[in-house]
């Protein structure tokens, strides 16, 4: 019987990189110091989307990829965050994601981080991807050619995205993870959910779950943090989305109260049966 929990991920990357010493630009406390190892055991997640920062990792991942050997599925970062720079112009870290599936049989594929533009960088350079059309579809083929097991290619959209002309690149992915940057935008969660599934179809489909308000620099409320996992609960009992990515280790030990409400809600409803996705 597959579980609920079997389809929670956790975003992971380098502790501190959500407070990028010394500036702080989320306006975080305390002090980060779990690993992404450590954060699927603290959450009880069994998988990890593990993506590099400014911060690295940067390839070879060997070190990083022994710490994740107790996953059951790691996604690897194909480009990195934003601010990954030495991936821009169509570059990647894809050789280096093909060569660590080579080694270790979880690696089950490579994600797109902070790959569409926000609203100012599309402004500002008229790209609106971070990759060609071309690009993608080589990387595409790469993942399901790979030898032995096809891999996929993971795609993240923002809710600020969702109107974003960008169907031929999303064609071309096979899972999408839905984020809402600000936490006021919670509000509109299902309606950006109808959107998403309306606007992938035949996708696997998840919802990133911020336990902090990133885009507006300070604390989600414990009624938002709430009600966000409601709704996911309830769109992946429909059947519409099949599971959740929770971000991240980063802020697992800098004491945040929805970081406990997200803990105590993964250990409620992680064994409940997981019902067919559409």
């Amino acid at each position: 019987m597959t579980k609920l929990r079997d389809n929670f991920w956790l975003w992971g990357q380098n502790p501190g990189s959500h407070h990028h010493p010394p500036d702080n630009p989320y306006n975080l406390p305390g002090t980060n110091l779990m690993d992404s190892a450590a954060g699927g055991k603290f959450f009880g997640i069994p998988n990890c989307c593990r993506v590099a920062m400014t911060a690295g990792p940067e390839p070879p991942f060997d070190a990083e990829a022994e710490k994740l050997k107790d996953f059951r599925q790691v996604v690897w970062s194909a480009v990195g965050a934003g601010g990954v720079t030495r991936n821009s112009d169509d570059k990647s870290d894809l050789d280096e994601v093909l060569r660590q599936a080579a080694m270790h049989a979880n690696v089950t594929g490579a994600v797109l981080d902070d790959f569409f533009a926000s609203v100012e960088g599309f402004k500002s350079s008229g790209k609106i991807a971070r990759h060609s059309l071309g690009s993608i579809t080589s990387m595409r083929d790469r993942l399901h050619g790979f030898p032995g097991r096809k891999l996929d290619l993971w795609m993240v959209w923002y809710t600020y995205q969702l109107d974003f002309r960008v169907a031929d690149y999303i064609s071309l992915c096979d899972v999408v993870t839905l984020w809402t940057w600000k936490g006021s935008d919670l509000a509109r969660l299902e309606e950006n959910l109808a959107k998403l599934v309306t606007n992938t179809p035949g996708k696997r489909r998840l919802a990133g779950c911020y336990m902090w308000n990133y885009g507006e620099r300070k604390p989600l409320s414990m009624k938002e943090m709430k009600d966000q996992l409601d709704v996911c609960h309830r769109w992946i009992r429909q059947g519409d989305i099949e599971g959740i990515v929770v971000c991240s280790n980063c802020i697992a030990d800098i004491g945040l109260d929805t970081v406990e409400l997200t803990r105590e809600w993964i250990a409620d409803v992680g064994d409940e049966k997981m019902p067919a996705v559409r």
